[in-house]
């Protein structure tokens, strides 16, 4: 086991609420335990209350004016998450983590706001955000999904291509809660697509940075061959230049907002288009508050994009 290095180990202060906001809210349930976080931005470990977690974990997630029970799906797939990535850190510790259980780095883990950053992110509906938010924690905060009595690999992101990925297609790890399930409503939120330009010079330098090997033809209009897709629209291979990209790999390399996309080349620039936002993986956020808002509930929501799965009581 590692130890915190003496002077490292902090608790951060729970948010003061407002006479008005602490009446309105709910009475806060008995969540015990609590989880140590790296905090990327000073190196501290920090001990945080599971409750105060959760509330952290949910606002720099999904936003808080979505509908109650969407944000309380996310509570359970943010605590799942937690759950699931604490005991693989205490099962094989990593150095880098300083003896946390995980770090609010959110390209490593899921994000997390501290209070201050909270307060700094929501600005004049801080009360009214951290009050919706606590209120969902409060609710079902004592509730992990699980798959053969173990927390799930709760993964999710922000707007589907109409239709979710399977955890094979996209990472190559088959997974039987991770699989492809419609969501169409996603296909009507606003930043569904996107269309970014990107000039040759431009592609190629980022192309070649990561692979020096790579080679393109003189006309740019002969770089991308037709792509190989999924049924969800997601490109699974395409060659540009001599070689052959996942449709994952180009998204992280040119900073595309999902990897369901299609080039086109105008004589100046190619031009993507891409369809959700995100890794297509699990749970879409737009669509779990699609479906909140015709009036499903927050147990029918996981049970849709996490199928399989079961809801059980927190051990915490």
């Amino acid at each position: 086991m590692l130890l915190l290095p003496a002077g490292m180990m902090q608790r951060i202060p729970k948010p003061d609420a407002s006479p008005e906001s602490a009446a309105d809210s709910a009475p806060e349930p008995t969540l015990t335990g609590s989880y140590l976080v790296l905090q990327s931005s000073t190196g501290s470990v920090c001990e945080v209350p599971l409750r105060d977690y959760l509330i952290g974990a949910v606002g720099a997630e999904m936003p808080a004016d979505y509908a109650p029970e969407a944000l309380k799906a996310q509570v359970i797939a943010c605590h799942t998450y937690a759950e699931r990535i604490r005991k693989q850190n205490a099962a094989a510790p990593d150095s880098a983590l300083c003896g946390a259980d995980f770090s609010d780095d959110s390209s490593k883990y899921q994000a997390f706001f501290t209070e201050d950053a909270m307060r700094q992110f929501y600005g004049d509906a801080y009360e009214e955000s951290y009050a919706k938010i606590a209120a969902a924690v409060d609710a079902v905060g004592d509730q992990l999904l699980c798959f053969e009595g173990e927390p799930i690999a709760a993964a999710f992101h922000a707007v589907s291509s109409g239709e979710t990925e399977s955890a094979e297609t996209v990472w190559g790890n088959a997974l039987p809660y991770l699989i492809s399930v419609p969501s169409a409503a996603d296909r009507s939120a606003p930043d569904f697509e996107e269309t970014v330009s990107i000039p040759p010079e431009t592609l190629q330098k980022a192309l070649s940075a990561q692979n020096p090997d790579c080679t393109f033809p003189d006309d740019p209009a002969q770089w991308f061959s037709a792509p190989e897709c999924t049924p969800a629209g997601t490109v699974l291979q395409i060659r540009c230049g001599d070689r052959q990209w996942s449709g994952q790999l180009l998204r992280e390399v040119l900073g595309l907002r999902a990897a369901c996309f299609t080039v086109q080349y105008d004589g100046i620039q190619f031009l993507f288009t891409t369809h959700g936002h995100g890794h297509d993986v699990g749970m879409s956020q737009y669509g779990a508050n699609a479906m909140a808002q015709e009036g499903c509930g927050y147990a029918e929501i996981l049970q849709h994009y996490y199928p399989n799965t079961v809801l059980q009581q927190s051990a915490d």
